[in-house]
């Protein structure tokens, strides 16, 4: 085993990741838009992508134990091969229910494919050279991801603009392309990705499964004992609901001021594009704001700057603006994320680091189904401009959240300086 044979995993690894990612790329421009000129209303598609958090929340822990008893191979083929289906099947799908069949596939792949690869990518490091830098390869994952999603972003843009099948609706191209590339996916992971440690077996699947009350439990149980720990989770029940208004909201309303979804998915793709890059330099330059103000109030911050971000996108104007606006929720939702996840790991102990992690998980999950149908529903009776106004409080009410982690910080620069 060589450190030539890691860096062969590693330029592996970075294949899968960019062909995991770019197909989801090119459907993020398009997917609310499609259901839209389709004619389901803003509170049916809530419903709708309510179904894949439902599905998420159900068997993130059921699943977690998949890929140690079957292997990781044919846990990420499996999730592969289900989100091909789910991809042909959004195609053609012009009915409510096919329409939730989509997206509870979708749960489901996203429920199945976190992880594994990252577990394979690290397993395979190790054994061929134990000395590997396996940060500089995950850090690369993470890159990888953002320019896989604002180059399939792009291109979906300019798919839609283009309309290069006729007979085919210009939403639709972006993706048939994404169903064919994650057919090429599914070849790659059989080729690339070759396993180096043996299955566990069924009976470690059915440990796994029997173990998540008991993981529940323990989790609720540690959240509950600290006062930061349950602040920090009720930010994520604010902040996932109020993601609904640049996730679900923001096509319809960039539609509203062009009078056209097919002009609206054009403009979408390079905005997603840039969206991506914004938030990652959100991400890269928050640690000098951190280090003057705190993680805690500059969380606080974040949240309420992001929330009036929200409000100017439900009230501007032309697309410039609306665009305009995104971006700027986009670059705090990056720098955001960050400092959330510092704070919540600086309470944690390691023994309930996944656990936690995993309660924070499902309540975004939850929070987002409900703000999905809650605005969604809004949306339609009283317009998009009140429903985007209605989650950015959502999204400001997490900023008091923060207060229980600024005094613990408080209480331990206090401890620190004497």
């Amino acid at each position: 085993m060589t450190a030539a044979q890691a860096r062969s995993v590693q330029r592996r690894f970075l294949v899968l990741r960019a062909l995991r990612w770019v197909p989801a790329g090119l459907t993020i421009p398009v997917m609310v838009l499609l259901m839209t000129e389709r004619g389901f209303s803003l509170a049916e598609i809530g419903l709708i992508g309510a179904a894949q958090g439902v599905m998420v929340l159900v068997l993130e822990l059921p699943t977690g134990g998949l890929a140690d008893a079957l292997g990781r191979r044919p846990v990420v083929l499996l999730a592969t091969v289900i989100d091909l289906i789910a991809l042909a099947l959004f195609v053609v799908a012009d009915t409510f229910w096919l329409l939730v069949a989509v997206r509870m596939l979708q749960g489901a792949y996203r429920a199945l494919e976190s992880g594994p690869l990252d577990a394979w990518y690290v397993d395979a490091t190790l054994s061929a050279d134990p000395d590997a830098d396996i940060e500089r390869g995950m850090s690369r994952g993470g890159a990888v991801l953002g320019v896989a999603i604002a180059g399939g972003a792009l291109l979906a843009g300019g798919l839609v603009a283009l309309d290069p099948l006729p007979g085919v609706e210009p939403l639709a191209v972006p993706l048939l392309l994404a169903v064919v590339l994650r057919a090429v996916e599914i070849v790659a992971v059989w080729l690339l990705m070759t396993e180096v440690r043996a299955p566990l077996g069924w009976s470690a699947l059915r440990t796994s499964v029997a173990s998540v009350p008991l993981v529940i439990r323990d989790a609720v149980g540690a959240v509950r004992a600290s006062g930061v720990l349950l602040s920090l989770v009720a930010v994520e029940l604010f902040w996932g609901f109020g993601l609904t208004t640049f996730e679900t909201l923001l096509p319809p309303r960039l539609a509203e001021v062009t009078g056209s979804a097919d002009h609206a998915a054009a403009l979408l793709g390079p905005a997603s594009s840039a969206a991506w890059l914004v938030s990652a330099v959100g991400a890269a330059a928050i640690p000098w704001v951190t280090r003057r103000l705190g993680s805690a109030a500059t969380g606080a911050g974040l949240h309420v700057f992001q929330g009036l971000a929200v409000v100017a996108m439900g009230v501007a104007a032309g697309p410039v603006g609306v665009i305009a606006a995104y971006l700027v929720t986009y670059g705090i939702h990056g720098a955001a994320n960050p400092v959330y996840v510092s704070l919540l790991h600086r309470e944690v102990t390691a023994g309930h680091r996944t656990t936690v992690l995993s309660v924070t998980s499902m309540a975004s999950q939850s929070s987002g189904a409900v703000g999905g149908i809650v605005l969604g529903w809004m949306a339609d009776a009283a317009g998009l401009t009140p429903a985007m106004i209605a989650g950015a409080v959502m999204l400001a009410l997490a900023a008091p959240c923060y207060l229980p982690a600024h005094r613990a910080e408080r209480r331990r620069r206090v401890g620190l300086a004497a």
